[in-house]
């Protein structure tokens, strides 16, 4: 079992080098196993085809995603922090360069085109959606988020910017650096759902300072 886990983990590896090589052309099952330097059957004992691989690879990279996002909203002292954690960590993405290219490579042409891609993403979104919006949900009931009347709706929104502003950052074309473009997300995000401004000396309701956002 170890070894086979260990030819599945060469054959992605090889395939996360190999497409972020190709610079946009198509790539050929035998050159990522030439990289991994391994066989045709080694392949087929794991990937029935190059789109499952390229399905693998995503749900492995997502769930190492979900996994530090849920780690983060969880630590955070109260939901304006769990907001600010939730899109801060989301942009590092963006930030770190190892990470970065591992994004380009599976937003590239070849992995948008793989079958059960998009079905895949929308998953991907609406899990981190789902997060978002218990985050929400609880600065509502805690005083913090007052105009956040429909949690999921608002935390459909906040994602869609913060997805915008992702993209341009992983495109290169984004005015700003990723750090700057987070802190102009979460202080949108903060107006729009009626959070005081951190300097506004308003008082916060003691159960926001206690409570600690859970997923």
């Amino acid at each position: 079992m170890a070894e086979q886990d260990g030819e599945r983990a060469r054959i992605i590896e090889a395939a996360y080098r190999v497409l972020a090589a190709s610079e946009g052309e198509s790539v050929a099952v035998g050159e990522i196993l030439t990289e991994a330097g391994l066989s045709t059957r080694a392949f087929y004992r794991h990937f029935d085809s190059k789109d499952d691989l390229v399905i693998a690879m995503f749900r492995r990279d997502n769930e190492r995603v979900m996994t530090e996002i849920h780690a983060m909203v969880a630590a955070a002292e109260s939901p304006d922090d769990a907001l600010r954690r939730f899109v801060e960590g989301t942009m590092r993405l963006a930030s770190d360069r190892r990470r970065r290219r591992r994004v380009m490579v599976m937003t590239s042409a070849q992995a948008v085109r793989a079958r059960g891609y998009a079905a895949e993403r929308a998953r991907s979104q609406a899990a981190q959606e789902s997060v978002l919006a218990l985050v929400l949900e609880q600065g509502r009931d805690a005083g913090l988020f007052p105009w956040a009347r429909a949690p999921k709706a608002d935390a459909r929104s906040i994602c869609a910017v913060l997805w915008h502003v992702f993209g341009e950052q992983i495109a290169g074309g984004g005015s700003t650096g990723a750090d700057e473009a987070a802190g102009q997300v979460v202080d949108f995000a903060l107006r729009a759902l009626g959070a005081p401004p951190a300097d506004a000396g308003l008082p916060v309701p003691e159960a926001a300072g206690k409570r600690t956002a859970r997923v």
